[in-house]
């Protein structure tokens, strides 16, 4: 297996990099104090043709899967989190709408994706469910050429700001059991579509992770995404995949950035008695070391999770579960480490430790949870089904 990034992928992330220096870093000290919404970051990203990273090339996209995510969701959270976790949302939505999409679906959402003009999201949390996304109690209803839509969603990320939300639904038919849901796209402009309270986090600021209710929201049935009832399929060869791969490299981006900061700080900061810098005390080399070693660990189990799930291989999963829980683990740990290193110059109120810490954070709360996460890995090992 090649676990590295191909010359098509290595071309992608060098214009990733090249846009996140120039018109993402510039203002992402701003999007974390002012909690501002990363339109400059998305707009770019369109601009240069990446909104399409996982829509197939036959309809403009640039037709990566698992690991092109992984790849730009970590260029980009390396500078600015928030900025990874929206284009992230965005980019697992459109897979779920790309896994099986009609004519239609086709040109409505992923033609206009791939040109840079349509920015979609994914809406599955909901406050009564919590944590276990996979049990909606958002109500679906068919009416004549359309569904009805009542319910709430908790913790959209792009909300108020994406033309189109990917949400989940309780499936309409009366012989449902429980867990079984459908997924519908929902258009901004959908009447009965009520956006709640403007997002304030502890981390990850700028990701407008708002709540929005739907008070019989009228839906045309032809943006139903598969069948009724579709949530095995959905959610274990779709969602989980494509979500658990974009939020990986989005931590792993933070962990990156915490070893950077550690190692500009070792090599500028120095003692004035002696002229020596950081970087030449022993004891710091070898922190400086196990913070580098564990980013590579966790970088290697990142790409070996996305190659195996891109080849579609039968024991992906347990690799796909724990990618995530593992990011999560090393950027808050490395997060820390840098605090630690930086000393009381990272300490500082909103330094640049400072933020990538709350952000660090936030990959542990995010569903699915480190410890839901760890418990999969396990039953997934010891052939026991998930749920």
């Amino acid at each position: 297996m090649n676990r590295f990034p191909t010359t098509r992928l290595l071309e992608i992330q060098a214009r990733v990099e090249a846009l996140t220096e120039s018109k993402i870093a510039p203002m992402a000290q701003r999007v974390d104090r002012e909690c501002i919404w990363p339109a400059h970051s998305m707009q770019a990203l369109a601009d240069e043709g990446l909104l399409g990273l996982n829509v197939a090339e036959n309809l403009g996209g640039l037709g990566q899967g698992l690991l092109g995510l992984s790849v730009v969701t970590e260029t980009i959270g390396r500078v600015c989190p928030s900025s990874a976790l929206c284009f992230g949302m965005h980019s697992v939505a459109t897979a779920v709408i790309a896994a099986k999409a009609t004519r239609y679906q086709e040109d409505q959402y992923l033609r206009p994706i791939a040109r840079g003009e349509h920015i979609t999201t994914l809406a599955l949390a909901e406050q009564g469910s919590g944590a276990h996304f996979w049990l909606p109690e958002t109500s679906l209803a068919a009416n004549d050429g359309h569904y009805r839509v009542n319910g709430a969603k908790q913790f959209v990320t792009n909300g108020g700001h994406a033309d189109s939300y990917v949400i989940s639904t309780l499936a309409s038919e009366e012989t449902s059991e429980l867990g079984d849901f459908s997924c519908l796209v929902v258009d901004r402009d959908t009447a009965g579509m009520t956006w709640l309270e403007a997002w304030q986090g502890f981390g990850m600021r700028g990701n407008s992770s708002r709540g929005v209710r739907f008070d019989d929201a009228c839906v045309p049935r032809g943006n139903l995404l598969g069948q009724e009832g579709d949530q095995v399929w959905y959610v274990f060869e779709v969602v989980a995949p494509y979500f658990l791969m974009a939020m990986a490299g989005t931590y792993l981006g933070i962990a990156q950035s915490a070893v950077d900061l550690a190692s500009n700080h070792l090599r500028s900061r120095g003692y004035s008695h002696s002229g020596e810098t950081l970087a030449g005390v022993e004891a710091l080399q070898t922190c400086f070391a196990e913070m580098w070693v564990t980013a590579e660990k966790c970088r290697g189990l990142v790409r070996e999770a996305a190659t195996r799930g891109d080849l579609g291989q039968p024991d992906a999963l347990p690799f796909l579960l724990a990618c995530k829980a593992d990011a999560a683990d090393t950027a808050v740990k490395l997060a820390n480490d840098a605090m630690t290193l930086c000393g009381g110059q990272a300490y500082r109120e909103n330094s640049r430790v400072a933020q990538i810490l709350r952000d660090a954070r936030a990959g542990h709360v995010m569903s699915p949870t480190t410890n839901i996460l760890k418990s999969w890995t396990g039953r997934a090992l010891l052939g026991l089904p998930l749920l």
